[in-house]
């Protein structure tokens, strides 16, 4: 007869079923730990479906088998099994699934049905599958369908579709609470559904910065498990009016540039990013502008600390009881925080302003953006890149593909905010001296007396690789506003 002894808790436990041939049994870490009886005579084979960790933050799907000369035995084992795996309540049973089947490489739809879809049978999860045909259909959808029957929603795609199902999760939340989310400080209602990621884009950021890897299969077993992560998302708004939210990335100068340009030359596929990177840094264009920021006072550490966000992070727990506090006083009038602490201003001329929710870690950059940045202590890391030689801005971008300090130039700043502003000196010109402006013609003309390569027209914001055209806006960091299957990049053991 088989022996049982805890080896792993149950939440590596995917599901168990009886078999009806014995099999080889598989090395796995779960639940159990078992072996088979020399004795001749029948014995009733069970199989344990389970997690088992692999490097570089990688699940796996493994399957291990159990045997008991006693049938009965064998039954009440993987009747008991069953039932405790159902009385996780935070495991989802029915999920909406939209698949993106142009993003990437155009494998949305294969991916999920060769890696995704068997794991989610194994597991008794049912879906309802949506295969997207335009632009912003699943945000649509969202708004439109009951969601009250799922137990989340899970994107096939890249972070443009990831950012589809986030919009139409947020924005449906605010419309049954009746919230304004054109009030930039409207205070926003956390969403209840969780949001899973499958990736299958061209960088997948996001889950890489969640998750550790962007591997599929991973993926789909942090679903399966009920994982739960809750992450900041910016509000970006011009004249009280809000024009995305974002949880990554939000870029003028460079990334602006890089991804108006890169969005003319789709037909090259993923080429087109390299090619309009290359080209951007070739032009060299800098900005002039102004800078506003509300320095995050709530929460510990800074962005240069080098200490990451991990799974179960101290930081993001501490970070977000902190602004629960300040929330209450706010409401009962005792003390509103924004109004006693000072904004910072910061002006010049920058090659780039990069915000970041997260470390933007992925394959290329596995540090990321801002290494130190953290998921869910309501604040982001706002970066400057101030106008320098294109052989100094080469040597910063390059240290974001190894270990060195990406910030130890003279030239960076960064600051770990929770709201700030940014208004291009293009549009400060045009409010002052909108005649003047007109006179110039081809552009503005700089304070400085040494000739300068100040575009002519603004930059774009990137903003979760979408546009912006807006050289005017505010943002606002609204704490663990959304919630992933997820826990965060577990430490190394």
């Amino acid at each position: 007869m088989g022996a049982m002894g805890a080896a792993e808790p149950l939440q590596s436990v995917l599901w168990v079923k009886q078999e009806r041939c014995a099999v080889s049994l598989e090395p796995a870490r779960a639940l159990l730990r078992w072996w088979r009886s020399p004795g001749p005579g029948p014995c009733a084979p069970g199989a344990v479906h389970c997690v088992k960790r692999a490097s570089h933050h990688r699940w796996k799907w493994a399957q291990a088998t159990f045997w008991s000369a006693d049938e009965q035995l064998c039954h009440l084992w993987l009747q008991t099994l069953r039932e405790l795996l159902e009385s996780l309540t935070s495991r989802p049973k029915h999920l909406l699934v939209f698949i993106n089947p142009f993003g990437g490489k155009g494998q949305g739809k294969r991916i999920y049905e060769k890696k995704v879809a068997p794991l989610f049978t194994l597991a008794s999860i049912t879906t309802e599958i949506i295969i997207t045909e335009h632009a912003n259909q699943a945000r649509e959808t969202l708004y439109e369908i009951n969601t009250d029957s799922y137990d989340g929603i899970v994107c096939v795609g890249g972070d443009g579709m990831f950012s589809e199902v986030l919009h139409g999760v947020i924005g449906r939340t605010q419309q049954s609470a009746g919230i304004d989310p054109n009030h930039p400080r409207a205070v926003l209602v956390p969403s209840t559904l969780r949001i899973g990621i499958i990736p299958a884009g061209s960088t997948d950021c996001v889950c890489y910065s969640t998750v550790g890897t962007n591997d599929v299969e991973t993926s789909a077993l942090h679903i399966i498990v009920g994982d739960s992560l809750a992450i900041d998302v910016s509000s970006v708004h011009h004249n009280s009016t809000l024009l995305r939210y974002s949880v990554s990335l939000l870029g003028y100068g460079f990334y602006g540039d890089l991804i108006k340009d890169s969005e003319k030359k789709r037909w090259m596929g993923l080429v087109r990013y390299d090619f309009s990177g290359l080209k951007t840094f070739l032009s060299h264009q800098y900005y002039e502008g102004t800078v506003s920021f509300l320095p995050a006072q709530h929460t510990v550490g800074s962005p240069r600390d080098k200490k990451p966000c991990r799974a179960g992070c101290f930081v993001c727990r501490q970070s977000k009881q902190q602004l629960e506090e300040e929330q209450k006083k706010a409401l009962y009038g005792l003390e509103n925080a924004e109004e006693v602490e000072e904004w910072q201003v910061v002006c010049g001329k920058f090659l780039a302003i990069n915000a970041t929710n997260m470390s933007c870690a992925c394959p290329r950059s596995p540090r990321g953006l801002s290494p130190a940045a953290h998921l869910g202590d309501g604040s982001s890391d706002l970066i400057l890149i101030r106008k320098c030689s294109r052989f100094n801005f080469l040597r910063f971008l390059v240290r974001h593909t190894n270990q060195d300090d990406q910030f130890d130039f003279t030239f960076v700043e960064v600051y770990r905010v929770k709201k700030f502003q940014f208004i291009s000196k293009h549009v400060e010109d045009e409010d002052n001296d909108l005649k003047e402006q007109e006179k110039q013609g081809f552009g503005q003309i700089c304070h400085d007396s040494t000739p300068c390569n100040c575009s002519a027209s603004r930059s774009s914001w990137n903003c979760d690789g979408e546009i912006l055209h807006s050289p005017a806006i505010e943002v606002r960091v609204h704490c663990q506003l959304v919630r992933l299957f997820a826990r965060g990049i577990e430490e190394a053991s």
